[in-house]
């Protein structure tokens, strides 16, 4: 039999088992993510002020191969890691002078799964960590520009910038005003369409010899069609040497070199036969070759010609023609000042070889990419804006009107 004394203090033990199984569930339940709100004394646990944050959030798909990267505020990167996901492979980067980013090295590749992880330091020396496993956009689902002239080049004034883009554009917009073209000359220049996937900048006279122009690329991320986008940051300058402009006359078969607003040199030529005029029109030399293969196949003329080793020779159009030197040509009655025998090229005299002190070798020695070719006075057509890299043949009206900003 119980006593009402033992019953009682049975149950103040009861009662005490109870009450410290509660403070113990008190003491471990709560929410998981410690916060620093300071209110539970001296000994409650603090977080670290450092807030890392990596542009590529975790589970993205279409992130950017240029800005790629990791920050942090209210304190320093103490370690980022960054690989290829999967191999393993690791990637290389450079953490800032301060520690507060680290980028990579090199632009990532498109189309790849990478990791990211980084782990920062407060002032306090508290630890905070982060990471991020994301894919980069695929060549699918984005799109390049592939532009000239290339940085650091010295080119002549005829040249304009141009980009032939390796998809079409449908947001033209977009894309021309993320592209800026600016000269030290101070000149207006502005952009002008071909089509879908070409677009060219060019102020409305020459540019001014001397001149430098910088060209900004802003097209990461920047959509240029239903999901497809840009991956292009850069900055590109180039610098506008001296105004050469030669003019050649197709009915006395001679050429005027103008350097600077001076002749410096009337060279004798031959232009198309009656049968292969050569356009008219302004042209700017776009490419240069001590020697090239032409072999008459490729611009639909059948097997009239395969000269393997065509000397000193410049391209003036995509559809072929060229000024350049002739070998071949008949030692006994030379063409060249007198009449016109090429296919549409324009010819000047040179050895097999591309040796020798030649007319052909001197203005090719003489000629910078950009310099402009006139052709005046053939029984042709003028040459299309865009055979080449010929839009001066547009006036400013018709340019300006092609310009989608």
């Amino acid at each position: 039999m119980t006593t009402p004394d033992i019953a009682a203090r049975r149950a103040l033990g009861a009662c005490a088992a109870l009450m410290v199984g509660a403070l113990t569930l008190t003491a471990c339940g709560g929410n998981a993510n410690a916060t620093n709100d300071d209110k539970g004394g001296k000994d409650s646990p603090k977080t670290s002020t450092a807030k890392i944050v990596i542009s590529a959030k975790d589970g993205s798909t279409s992130a950017s191969i240029n800005a790629t990267g990791v920050t942090v505020s209210g304190g320093k990167l103490t370690d980022v890691k960054m690989s290829v996901a999967g191999s393993g492979q690791a990637v290389a980067g450079a953490m800032s002078a301060d520690g507060s980013s680290w980028k990579p090295k090199e632009r990532l590749e498109r189309g790849t799964k990478y990791e990211i992880d980084a782990t920062a330091k407060d002032a306090n020396g508290r630890t905070a960590a982060a990471n991020s496993i994301f894919t980069t956009v695929t060549s699918a689902n984005s799109f390049i520009g592939t532009y000239t002239p290339d940085d650091g080049s010295t080119v002549g004034v005829g040249m304009p910038v141009s980009f032939t883009f390796d998809k079409a554009i449908t947001d033209k917009k977009a894309v021309q005003s993320h592209i800026t073209v600016n000269s030290s000359s101070g000149q207006q220049v502005v952009g002008h369409w071909f089509g879908d996937q070409r677009l060219d900048f060019r102020p409305q006279e020459y540019w001014k010899a001397g001149s430098k122009v910088t060209m900004k690329i802003d097209l990461d991320g920047v959509q240029g069609a239903n999901g497809v986008y840009g991956v292009q940051k850069k900055t590109v300058s180039f610098t506008v040497g001296r105004a050469q402009v030669s003019t050649v006359d197709a009915n006395t078969q001679t050429m005027t070199v103008v350097r600077d607003g001076q002749t410096i040199k009337t060279v004798p030529v031959s232009t198309g036969s009656p049968q292969h005029t050569t356009y008219n029109g302004q042209m700017v030399i776009s490419e240069k070759f001590t020697q090239t293969r032409m072999n008459s196949q490729t611009v639909g003329l059948g097997g009239e010609y395969d000269i393997p080793d065509v000397p000193h020779a410049m391209r003036l159009t995509e559809s072929g023609t060229f000024i350049h030197g002739n070998y071949w040509y008949n030692k006994g009655n030379p063409p060249f000042g007198r009449e016109g025998t090429s296919h549409g090229c324009v010819g000047m005299a040179d050895v097999q070889g591309a040796q020798g002190d030649t007319t052909a070798k001197w203005f090719y020695d003489n000629s910078l990419v950009g310099d402009v070719v006139i052709v005046k006075n053939s029984p042709d057509t003028t040459v299309a804006p865009d055979n080449g890299l010929n839009g001066w043949n547009m006036s400013w009206s018709a340019w300006t009107a092609g310009s989608a900003v």
